[in-house]
Parts: structure tokens; C-alpha cells; sequence
């Protein structure tokens, strides 16, 4: 069987009057907490200004790519009415040219509109061989 162990008995306490020494010790506690905390809260500000200051650039990052992605689709859309109307005012002004006597430009070839940038193809590596030895001539 597990022996029992007997509680030892408590000392009685005495009531104590703060003294000096209570008090600078108590000071001194309280300085180190302090400190303590005061860096603590400077490390959650700075965590909190680091992680301000990358939302705001990915905030940056999306609003450049969503205002990219609208110019492109307006320059779809506006390009082809562009090169309808040049022509429309092409064919209009065509008669008037002729009975001035003025030639007319050479037709121009319609504008197309910007492609894509072609991917760059990947270039395999080629597997690398070690260089031949050439054997060292003996001193002289």
C-alpha cells in the first residue's frame, strides 16, 4: 500500500507592517511589469502597422489590376467604333475628293486590335556531363 503522507503543519503568519524595504520592492516589481508591457505593446503597433501597410499594397496591387482589366475591355469596345466611323468618314469624303480633282489615300488596312503577349516557351536544360579528366604529367 502507498504510504500516507502527513501534511506538515503550517506556520502560523504574522501580520507584518509594510516598511521600507516592502515599498521598493514593490516599486521595482512594478517597473518591470512596466517595461515589460510597454514592449509588448510596441511589438502588437508594429505587427498592426506591418499588417496595415501590406493590406493597403495588395488593396494597391488590385485596384491597378481591376482598372488594367477595365481600360482593356473599354479599348475593345471603343477601337472597332473608331475604325468604323474613320471609314464612314472616309467613304463620305471619297466623291468630294474626286471632284476636287485630289486623289485619295491608298485604303489602309484595318487596325487590329492588340493581341496578347505570347507566352515565352520554356526552355528544357541540357543534362550536364562532367568534363573529361586529363591526366596530370609528372614533375620534371
Amino acid at each position: 500500500m502507498a504510504a500516507t503522507r502527513k501534511n506538515a503543519p503550517r506556520k502560523k503568519t504574522t501580520n507584518v507592517e509594510p516598511n521600507l524595504r516592502h515599498v521598493w520592492l514593490a516599486s521595482l516589481g512594478l517597473l518591470v511589469a512596466a517595461r515589460r508591457e510597454s514592449k509588448a505593446a510596441a511589438q502588437r503597433a508594429t505587427a498592426k502597422a506591418e499588417g496595415a501597410i501590406a493590406d493597403a499594397r495588395q488593396a494597391v496591387k488590385r485596384a491597378e489590376a481591376d482598372l488594367r482589366g477595365g481600360i482593356d475591355s473599354v479599348r475593345d469596345q471603343v477601337q472597332p467604333k473608331v475604325v468604323k466611323f474613320s471609314s464612314d468618314v472616309e467613304a463620305r469624303l471619297a466623291p468630294v475628293l474626286d471632284k476636287l480633282g485630289l486623289k485619295s489615300k491608298q485604303k489602309r488596312a484595318v487596325r487590329k486590335t492588340r493581341k496578347p503577349a505570347a507566352k515565352k516557351p520554356t526552355l528544357r536544360r541540357a543534362t550536364r556531363k562532367p568534363a573529361k579528366r586529363v591526366a596530370k604529367k609528372a614533375a620534371r
